[in-house]
């Protein structure tokens, strides 16, 4: 078709729609959907759901600017804290949701709770064992060969990559950790 000033009319009609596509507009006034009947004939069910009593709004509480308020229930129980937390805090009060920046700055948020969690572990007294947390002990044990290869998977092109990012951390944290000590025992009193 070749280029023309006024834009042609591309879309069909409401009825031809409804005519080629059964169920098409099932998003209509229930009096023009085709599956929708008035009956008077049907028991009470008992359910209703009336708009339930606002919890009071706390303002620390996250919400996306594109949101007038709060639910009238929200969840309290994890509030934003720390470094973590002003990361989030100000990706949920600046950035649309429609921002890629908003997302990365919430991932970003996730990690550093996450470096934070992993050195609260390693300072407390049963710290976490990145060995049998991350079941790879069970990879010997459940057909490991047979369950990856002529399967059409499609993790193995990274599959090399999976100890590299889930030990790595953990040995860059036991070696910072051993230079240090050698560097505080090493050294001697100058006199």
């Amino acid at each position: 078709m070749p280029y023309e000033a006024a834009k042609p009319d591309l879309a069909p009609s409401a009825e031809e729609l409804r005519a080629r596509i059964p169920g098409w507009g099932a998003d209509n006034p229930p009096e023009h959907r085709r599956t929708w009947q008035q009956r008077d004939d049907l028991e009470p069910t008992g359910a209703h759901w009336s708009f339930p009593e606002r919890q009071p709004e706390d303002p620390r509480r996250e919400r996306s600017i594109e949101h007038a308020m709060l639910p009238p229930v929200y969840g309290t129980a994890q509030p934003l804290h720390g470094l973590s937390g002003r990361i989030r805090r100000f990706a949920y009060d600046n950035l649309s949701e429609t921002k890629n920046t908003r997302w990365l700055l919430l991932v970003l948020g996730d990690r550093v709770e996450s470096v934070g969690a992993h050195a609260r572990s390693l300072l407390s007294r049963r710290p976490d064992d990145p060995v049998t947390l991350t079941g790879v002990l069970a990879e010997g044990r459940h057909r490991p060969l047979a369950s990856r290869f002529g399967r059409g998977r499609l993790d193995l092109r990274h599959a090399w990559l999976d100890p590299i990012v889930v030990v790595g951390p953990w040995v860059l944290v036991a070696a910072g950790v051993v230079a240090a000590l050698r560097r505080t025992f090493t050294q001697r009193p100058h006199g």
